[in-house]
């Protein structure tokens, strides 16, 4: 690896790092808000009740949610990777005992070689789509998943492209904000939603007091959050694992020295007819291409940019190629 081109990697891991800590504390602070701006909005409400009604002052809700979103992104972090292979239903590939585990098991340990990362560990997820991805905390402690659609389909070169690939995700450290990504977005979707029967409209109350202008303003910037807190967080997913993945094919093409064998693999895998079953929407972004279907990365543009896991697969292959007939005419020199 060249001297600009490790330098780069330094830049992205350390950007990785960076980005890590900045989601866990944005998870907090939002987490945080919601719960001392209930306690506020509670505040302003009981302010003017009767001596002997219920005066709202220890802000219980914003210590006990900021306490919570600090445990689940510690829990995220600690658990996360086996999260996200226990919501595949994926299996851990210790003794292969088929020619095609053997295979697979030669080709991670080749590429990690190539990489210079110690071997992950290897799983299979029994799904006929063709996909794949990396999970895990660092590369000491890191996990690679392909479907059983990519064992059948892909040559070994081809299955060379795209465990190199998802090593690459291991060794610039995207494993560990993705898979952090991946568990807080389902951490706020499981928070949203229990909140959400706490604060349901139940009986009618004795209270007749009417709110204030201002605790009606606050109220609704308040609902309106909760509300759109798994909407943003699943847009974050959505953007943070688009770019990635261009980095993550230059990479794989350096690891093989074969560009046009992942191009080749990402043209089967467009090719399939049905997303992968098991890998469910908060992991999405995780995998080598969108499992959730793939109308939206097949296209290039800001509405596309919004909503696709992905960049455009056609864009992906197009800048493999270049990348492939650039070495062939090398080579012939």
């Amino acid at each position: 690896m060249s001297d600009e081109a490790s330098l780069n990697l330094f830049q992205q891991q350390e950007a990785n790092r960076r980005r890590t800590v900045v989601l866990v504390a944005g998870f907090v602070a939002f987490f945080a808000w919601l719960g001392f701006g209930g306690d506020y909005i509670y505040y302003l409400f009981t302010r003017d009740a009767p001596r002997y009604a219920y005066h709202h002052a220890f802000p219980w809700f914003g210590i006990g949610l900021s306490l919570a979103a600090a445990a689940i992104a510690w829990y995220a972090y600690r658990t996360g990777p086996q999260k996200v292979l226990w919501s595949t239903g994926a299996r851990e590939i210790v003794d292969p005992r088929t020619d095609k585990e053997r295979q697979l098991v030669n080709v991670v340990e080749e590429m990690a070689i190539a990489a210079g990362v110690p071997r992950p560990r290897i799983w299979i997820v029994d799904d006929p789509d063709p996909n794949a991805f990396a999970t895990g905390t660092d590369p000491l402690h890191s996990h690679v998943a392909v479907t059983q659609g990519v064992l059948d389909l892909c040559t070994r070169d081809e299955l060379q492209g795209v465990v190199a690939h998802e090593l690459g995700h291991v060794k610039n450290l995207d494993v560990r904000l993705m898979t952090m990504l991946a568990a807080l977005v389902g951490a706020v979707a499981l928070m949203h939603d229990g909140t959400s029967r706490v604060l349901r409209p139940g009986g009618g109350s004795s209270d007749e007091r009417k709110p204030s202008p201002l605790v009606l303003i606050l109220l609704v910037v308040w609902i309106v959050s909760w509300i759109l807190a798994p909407i943003i967080a699943q847009l974050l997913a959505l953007g943070v694992s688009r770019k990635r993945e261009y980095l993550a094919d230059a990479m794989s093409a350096q690891f093989t020295r074969n560009p046009l064998a992942l191009a080749s693999a990402l043209q089967k895998i467009e090719g399939a007819d049905a997303p992968t079953a098991h890998i469910k929407r908060g992991a999405a972004h995780l995998c080598i291409a969108d499992p959730l279907g793939r109308r939206l990365t097949s296209h290039d543009g800001l509405f596309a940019d919004a909503l696709a896991t992905h960049p455009p697969m056609a864009k992906r292959i197009a800048i493999l190629r270049g990348m492939g007939y650039a070495q062939l005419k090398q080579d012939k020199r």
